[in-house]
Order: C-alpha cells, then structure tokens, then sequence
C-alpha cells in the first residue's frame, strides 16, 4: 500500500503543471490550429527535390523527426525495403553508437548496445540494457526479440536513458517497432522472395473494416514464413548449420466506440525452429588431440542433436479516450510469455567435452495507464503509471568431459511499479523546456537450486553448490532536463541531462560453496547522462543534419564473466562456473552526426558516422584495480555507414531506385574475457540493391548484403578450463529476388 500512495503522489506532483497550463490553451489553440493547417498545405505542395519529413512518436505524441530535441533515428517501411533490412539486427549500421546481433549460438536472440551500453547475458535474471518494445510493449527477456521485420509502419530507435514517457525504464535506449495501423479502407499485399542457400520467404497481410466501409470495427493480420537453408554444415550428422526456419503471424482487432473512445485488441505469435549457428573453432582443443580446426567459419562437428527452438507469443488491449480536446487517456494492458530449448556445444565437437543443454521460460504482465495533456498553451506533457510482473526461469544441463554433470535452475520473480512524467513548457515561440522524472520500486525474488549429478540423466543429485530462495529491493528516482532553442525556423540547438536506471538482482549460475559472494546480489547499475546536439534543415528542405555530443557517467556496471577456480584442492584452477558481477564504474563519451542529402530529383545521400571512447575508472578484481587494462564490449571506437541511391521515373510509368551501400566500424572486444584471438578487428560491408516499381500494384526487387563476403566475428567463446576458444560469424555474401504485390 505504502508504494501505491507514494506513486499517487508522485503523480499528483508533476501533474500540477497541467493545472496552470489551462490559463494560456484558449488564447493560443487557434493559432495552433493555423500553424498546423499552414504546416500541411506547404508539405502538399512540397517539390520532387524536397526531403520527406518522419514522423514519429518518441515523445508519445507526433512530431517530426527534425523536431525532436533527442537523438533519435527512424525508418519507414519504404525505407527499410530500401536498405534491405530483414529483422532489426539489420539496422546494426545505420544508426549511431547501435551494436545489435543474434546472440551466441541462437538465430533470434538479441544482443544489443547502444552508446557502449547493453547486456550480452541472455539467462534469466539478467535485465537487458537497451529496451525493445512491440507496438508500445516492452519486451522483457532476449529470447525471440530479434524482430522480424514485416507489416511494419515504422521502427524508431531512441539513444540514451529511456522512462520518463513510458514502459519499462532502460538505461542505454530502447528500440521501438511499430506494426501498421489499422485502415479504413480494404487493403493488403503478398510478397515472395527467394534468394542464395535456399533462401524462400512469404510475406503478407490483409485488412479493412468488417461489415462495410462505414463499419466502426476494423480489423489486420500480418503473416511471415521465413526459411533458409544453412550457412554451414554438422559434419557429424549432416543438420544444417546456421539456417532459418521462422513463422511468425500478427493480428488485430480494433473498434472505434465513439468519437472520442476506441479500444485495440492484438495478439502476437513467432515460433523459429532454426538450428543451432555454426561456431568456428579458432584454436585446437587440447582435450581433442589431433583434432585441428576446420577452414570453413560455419561447419561443425557437435555430437548434439540439431534443437534450437523458441516460442514466443503475445497479446495486448489498448484503450483510449480523448476525454477532451485538452486530456487524452490511455490504458494498454499486455501479457507474454515464451519458451526456448537450446543444445549448446561449447567445443563444437562430437567428444563430450562442453556439451550443455538448456530450457527458458518466461512470463510477463504489464500494465500502463498514460494521461496526455496538450491544450494549446505554454505546457503540454505525459504522465504515466506502469506496473510489471515477470517470471522468468528454467534449467541448464551441463556436461563437461562425461564425467562432471551439473545444471543450473530456478525462477527470478519480478515485481516493478514505477511512476513517470514528462512535461514540455514553451516559454517562447523558439525557446522550451522540458521536466521530467520517473520513479521505479522493484523487487527480485530468486530461487535457485544449483547441483551436481552422478550422470547425464541429471535424475540423481550428489552435491549442492547453490540452494538459496532470496528478494531484493531497488528503488530510484529518474530525473531529466532539456533545453531546446529554434536559432531558426530550420535549425533547433538542445541540451539534456538524465539519469538512467538498470535493477540489480541474483547471479542464477551461482557456485556459493566455492566463491560464497556468488550468491550474494549484485548492484543496480546507474547513469547519469549529459548530451548536447543540434538539428538542420538547410537548403529549402534538401539537407538534413543532426549533431550529437554526449558523455555518460556509468557506475556499477553489471558485467556476465566466467569465473575459474580449484575444485580440488590441488591449486589448479580445473573448474568454472557463469558469474556475474558490478565491475566498478566508467565513463562513455561520443560524437554522433546523422546526414540526408537529396541534390535534385534523382540522387540521394545519406548514412552516419559515430564517434565513441569508453574507458574504465574502476574495476576491481580479486581486490586489484585493473581499469587501465580493460576494455568495453561491443564498443567501436569508429563506426559509420554511407548509402547513395539513384532513382528515376521510367516512361512505362514506374519508376526504378538503386542504391549501393558500405558500413564500417572499427576494432571491437565482443566478449568480457577480452581475448585478443575473439577481438574483431575493423571491417567494412558493401550492400546494394535495385527496387523496380513497375506500377502502383507490383514492386520488384534485388538485393545483396556483403557483396565481397567478409568474414567478421560478431561474438564468441573463450573457456579455457575446458579448452574451448571459438567464434560466431556475422552472414556470408546473399542476394535475393523479391516481388511484391499490393492491393
């Protein structure tokens, strides 16, 4: 109860601004109204060498992109076809400080950071540091959010702390997708696309209103079989390595009760049946004599069975009223869940030597209500209430040599309440300010039962190295502060300083009978962010530039390392188990520049270029500060992308756009251990691709990723106990045919 007056009041506090902001909304609603009316007509009017203004919904209300005193990146559906983006890991180069991949040995996983910030640990207990949301709800755990990208409206993609306007609170950024709205009018498409290694994806969707145009129900459903075959191949057993087996469906059902009432109904469904990914082996395992690497990045030889699959599903009711012209209200209630089952072989080899099996599940609830107060004057902000109840848990079996069985098991409960608003206050026509702040009260309840086994049954125990059954308790007030100034009507300059918030919990692979702190919990991470940046509109609406400068201060990092130690007593360090731990403190600082050049009619320019340096401050290991000598994972110090496309109107009467297009980042450290063999050194990417509008009906399309076939690791393991030192390979060279039609 205690929590449920402290929110309430909260909520009361930063809703006084509304109360005087009434004073000024009748003098300046007319004139509001005339300036969006003036803002429509000129855009109407808006010439073939004039850049489209986005859209989006960052500040949970639509502006534009060029608008939006944060750093923010969006893509359209038209876009995204443009750059060939498949799932979001395709959008890994064309925003920013944005590092996301599939996660080790999974083809839906998702690793993801920006600005240096993220999580790699997909176990259950761990918070990810970049939020992923599906039309407004926060996806909780990693296992199936490396979404697919069909029937998709738009995807924005938000740098820096996140929670003054919705959700969950995030502490590096949150990547939102949002699907198509429902239409008024009957429409849909089907799309068929087949490409290298047997490359074969269906796409399509279908909605309108049901009984008659005039019909106040409307309703869509969005479908995707998305199949390959493998990369690679298990020289063992001859599975598939690397491919793809994903159907995924969407469907919604919306109604409109009155002018002012509506209610959405969706629900969601991804099943991948995809195998494992091919590791390759970057160094002999000296438990494997004679056994020499392969040459290929994607063969194996596991002794395990081809299982990698996960579940995902999930459904949500969204109401909203528009009480007044002023107040707007809005409820979204979500439940999902989804299961995973995933044989992991460390070794990538047939012999017994790391052959783990693990299962995932989870659960989760969310509740938000958000009030929407915009009433023409000087203010106009959100106010939210948000509640989240998780489940997550599971087993993982471990094998090491055939002779030592062990798994790890258990639940992490999560209870979150969290209060958040953010208000705008326009004290001129150029000039704003913007207040907002987010209160979190969470807690952690773990119960974890990890033991030992006579056999690879796992059926009878011997030894119990974890039983402990614990909650913790984090609470944190968020706050945030910007500026933004209009030097002109086409140039806006801002500032914004906020603090970002990750809970800490319990380390489910704890090992307390050999490292006793294991069991212990570890911190929440925090930081404070301050950036300063500016966005141009030059030219007569030409050129786009968008500048950012921003430098974090990171405490309490949450780091997932692999901890050895001596299980016998011989002072031999021979065993090993998953820790995890708060490594100290940093700081992050980088430069961020965004740019879209149309020069005429024909030819497009554009792409980013990123500036990042992270450093350590403090990380203390066994008693000793070793910041000098670390480095931050999955932080390129340069990275950029540059895309020229060309497109012309055809006398059939289509038109044609081609695009070439090469990313680059710089040396990367993937993994915590820092190995130098798994570091990636810098690489580059060249893509192209040819869409062929023929008419308003059919589309056609090539497209190719990696024309020149770099091999470049993404991620990989390094055990040393257990001799194992592999790699994870990003996508060889493909192409594919694609025809679409809309109707």
């Amino acid at each position: 109860m205690k929590r449920n007056y402290l929110a309430l009041a909260i909520v009361c506090v930063l809703a006084a601004p509304a109360a005087w902001a009434n004073d000024e909304a009748t003098a300046t609603t007319e004139s509001a109204a005339e300036t969006t009316a003036a803002a429509a007509e000129g855009e109407s009017e808006g010439s073939a060498t004039t850049l489209d203004r986005v859209t989006v919904t960052a500040r949970k209300r639509e502006e534009t992109l060029q608008d939006v005193p944060v750093a923010v990146t969006a893509f359209t559906a038209d876009a995204m076809e443009k750059l060939n983006v498949e799932d979001i890991g395709d959008l890994d180069a064309q925003v920013p400080n944005l590092t996301i991949y599939a996660a080790r040995g999974s083809s839906s996983t998702v690793t993801a950071y920006i600005r240096g910030i993220g999580q790699s640990d997909p176990l259950w207990g761990v918070d990810p540091g970049v939020g992923i949301y599906l039309d407004d709800v926060y996806i909780a755990r990693p296992q199936g959010a490396l979404l697919d990208v069909f029937d998709v409206d738009r995807v924005e993609v938000l740098r820096g702390p996140q929670g003054t306007l919705y959700g969950k609170n995030t502490i590096g950024g949150a990547i939102k997708y949002i699907s198509k709205s429902l239409p008024k009018d009957a429409e849909g498409y089907a799309q068929l696309t087949v490409g290298n290694y047997g490359q074969l994806d269906a796409k399509g969707a279908l909605g309108g209103p049901i009984g008659g145009s005039d019909s106040p129900i409307r309703a869509r459903l969005a479908v995707a079989s998305l199949n390959r075959d493998g990369f690679g191949e298990n020289l063992t057993n001859g599975a598939p390595v690397s491919d793809k087996e994903i159907n995924a469906f969407r469907a919604s059902v919306g109604a409109d009760i009155s002018e002012r009432f509506d209610v959405n109904v969706a629900f969601d469904w991804m099943d991948d049946q995809s195998g494992v990914r091919g590791a390759k082996m970057l160094a002999a395992n000296r438990f494997a004599p004679g056994v020499a690497p392969l040459d290929d990045r994607y063969d194996i030889r596991s002794g395990m069975p081809n299982v990698n699959d996960t579940q995902m599903k999930g459904a949500s009711a969204t109401a909203n009223w528009r009480a007044t012209d002023s107040w707007a209200f809005k409820y979204i209630f979500a439940r999902r869940d989804s299961d995973t089952e995933t044989n992991i072989d460390f070794d990538t080899l047939p012999n017994k030597i790391a052959d783990v099996k693990a299962f995932y599940r989870d659960e989760q609830t969310t509740n938000e209500v958000q009030v929407n107060y915009d009433g023409g004057g000087m203010a106009r902000g959100v106010m939210g209430l948000y509640s989240f109840d998780g489940e997550a848990g599971g087993q993982v079996l471990n094998n090491f040599f055939n002779a030592s069985f062990g798994d790890t098991q258990g639940t992490v409960y999560t209870e979150s309440l969290a209060a958040y608003a953010d208000w705008t206050f326009d004290f001129t026509d150029r000039f704003s300010l913007d207040l907002g702040a987010r209160w979190t009260d969470e807690d952690k309840h773990a119960i974890v039962l990890n033991r030992g086994y006579t056999d690879a049954t796992f059926t009878t125990p011997t030894t119990t190295v974890a039983n402990f059954n614990r909650t913790v308790n984090f609470t944190n007030v968020s706050p945030k502060v910007a500026l933004d100034f209009k030097l002109t009507d086409n140039v806006m300059l801002y500032g914004v300083a906020s603090r970002g918030f990750k809970s800490g919990g319990f380390n489910i692979r704890a090992n307390s009978v050999a490292v006793p702190r294991s069991a212990e919990p570890f911190d929440d991470e925090k930081v404070d962010s301050f950036e300063v940046g500016t966005k141009m509109s030059l030219a007569d609406q030409s050129l786009f530039l968008n500048f950012a400068y921003f430098y974090n201060k990171y405490e309490d990092i949450q780091l997932s390392v692999f901890t050895a130690f001596d299980s016998n007593g011989d002072g031999v360090d021979d065993a090993f188990f998953g820790d995890f731990t708060n490594a100290g403190k940093g700081h992050i600082e980088g430069l961020e520049m965004e740019y879209q050049w149309l020069p005429n009619e024909h030819w497009v320019l554009s792409g980013n270029l990123a500036w990042l340096d992270a450093k350590y401050d403090e990380f203390i290991t066994q008693g000793v500060n070793v910041a000098g000598v670390q480095k931050f994972t999955n932080a390129p110090r340069f990275s950029g992308a540059v895309n020229l496309e060309y497109r012309t109107e055809l006398a059939s009467g289509g038109n044609l756009a081609t695009r070439v297009g090469y990313s680059y980042q710089s040396e990367v450290w993937p993994t915590t251990d820092l190995s130098p063999v798994i570091r990636q050194d810098g690489y580059g990417l060249l893509n192209a691709g040819v869409i062929w509008k023929v008419n308003p009906d059919w589309t056609l399309s090539l497209q190719g990723t990696n024309l020149t076939d770099k091999e470049y690791r993404t991620t990989g393991y390094n055990i040393p106990v257990l001799g194992v030192l592999t790699g994870f390979y990003g996508p060889p060279r493909q192409y594919t045919v694609s025809a679409r039609y809309d109707f």
